[in-house]
């Protein structure tokens, strides 16, 4: 099946995903599927990388995140499973950054987020998983594990639409004018 990433104002990528009871077939093609729409959505972006994915940015309503094992190098296509991924610490400070979102199309954000999480989860082959994650890589737990929960970046900011940012052409981030800053919630909600 060659799935494609679904962006707002897609209503499904509110809702809560379900909990995976058992790893199948079923749920390895979807993590292959995940991996191909992550990698063609990256190939049509010159300035972006697809670090990460849930899949209900597939429109499947299963707690299922894939992470990119090496954020810096595009070169490097492969991905860890996470299946019915939750935080069970929040540690750290809370750092505001920017994040964008492959289901939010050329808009970035600063979102406020834990500087370090402790996540628990399944493998793809069903066996336990804890990590302690720092960083980017904490940032981009709180990030899907909000996906599987149906909140994305943009509902965390949007009380402040001065927030929000967009990507331009030459792949900076820049912020919006007054009429997009106006727009932006007609555009995300």
């Amino acid at each position: 099946m060659n799935r494609q990433i679904v962006t707002l104002p897609h209503s499904r990528l509110r809702q809560r995903s379900k909990r995976v009871g058992y790893i199948d077939e079923s749920i390895i093609e979807l993590v292959k599927d995940m991996e191909t729409a992550t990698l063609d959505w990256e190939a049509k972006r010159q300035h972006e990388v697809g670090v990460a994915l849930a899949a209900i940015q597939v429109d499947e309503l299963k707690r299922v995140v894939i992470i990119r094992n090496n954020f810096d190098n595009k070169q490097d296509k492969s991905f860890q499973v996470f299946i019915n991924p939750e935080i069970v610490k929040y540690d750290g400070d809370m750092i505001e950054e920017f994040e964008g979102c492959l289901s939010v199309k050329d808009i970035y954000g600063k979102v406020s987020r834990y500087t370090k999480v402790k996540v628990k989860a399944k493998d793809i082959k069903g066996k336990d998983v804890r990590i302690t994650a720092e960083g980017f890589l904490a940032r981009v737990f709180q990030h899907e594990i909000d996906h599987t929960n149906g909140i994305l970046f943009v509902d965390r900011i949007k009380e402040n639409p001065n927030a929000f940012y967009k990507l331009a052409d030459d792949g900076k981030i820049t912020e919006l004018n007054e009429d997009e800053r106006k727009n932006i919630f007609s555009i995300l909600w």
